[in-house]
């Protein structure tokens, strides 16, 4: 069976892994920025919070992914649990360095216009700091989401849903039939998605921010 056909055969199948998969890394996504932006913001006014911050997040990326599902598998199990725990620690590098980077980067000459007119400290932060470090957040997010997409993959090592099943049944049955058509499918599949979600940050970052901001 050529690829062609191994895909018309299996279209609802890998439909359903794609919407999972998409569903997995956006959702991980959208808690790591939340988490994310939280730490940002505690730590971005002390240098030495901001340095610490960093660095461990850092030290969370350089865990090898087998590494980190074998840690967390006895502690939540096999399944998307598992899978969510991973994606969201991985994903926080970017967003938390750029959180940092973003609202370090606001004007104080803007945010001290802010207090004379009368706004609160956080009143300035959501009004101001975050808006302006708003480019710098999403950057992070879309470096984060390209990362998880790969990720995403390993996590079926832990039954975690998405494409991560057709590469793993693929390449665990090499030199079977149908084995080279699943690893080619569900690589193909995440790059293709990968695209995608790229292209969806493109539009969001054109309604979301004003053209002086982008420069």
């Amino acid at each position: 069976m050529n690829l062609f056909d191994y895909i018309s055969d299996r279209a609802s199948k890998l439909w359903l892994e794609a919407y999972l998969h998409t569903s997995m890394v956006v959702q991980c996504t959208i808690l790591a920025a939340v988490l994310g932006v939280l730490i940002g913001i505690a730590v971005y006014r002390s240098p030495i919070g901001s340095a610490v911050a960093t660095a461990l997040a850092s030290t969370i990326l350089t865990v090898p992914s087998f590494a980190l599902l074998g840690l967390l598998i006895p502690l939540s199990g096999l399944g998307p649990t598992t899978a969510v725990i991973a994606l969201v620690l991985y994903g926080l590098l970017p967003i938390v360095r750029n959180t940092i980077v973003g609202l370090d980067g606001v004007d104080p000459a803007i945010t001290d216009a802010a207090r004379g007119i009368g706004m609160s400290r956080f009143g300035v932060l959501t009004r101001v700091e975050l808006r302006l470090a708003w480019p710098a957040i999403l950057t992070g997010m879309r470096v984060a989401t390209q990362m998880l997409m790969g990720i995403a993959v390993i996590a079926a090592y832990a039954k975690g849903p998405g494409f991560g099943a057709e590469v793993f049944s693929g390449l665990t049955n090499a030199g079977s039939t149908n084995s080279l058509n699943q690893a080619v499918t569900g690589t193909v599949g995440v790059v293709i998605l990968a695209l995608i979600l790229d292209g969806v940050y493109v539009l969001i970052k054109r309604f979301t921010v004003s053209r002086g901001v982008r420069g």
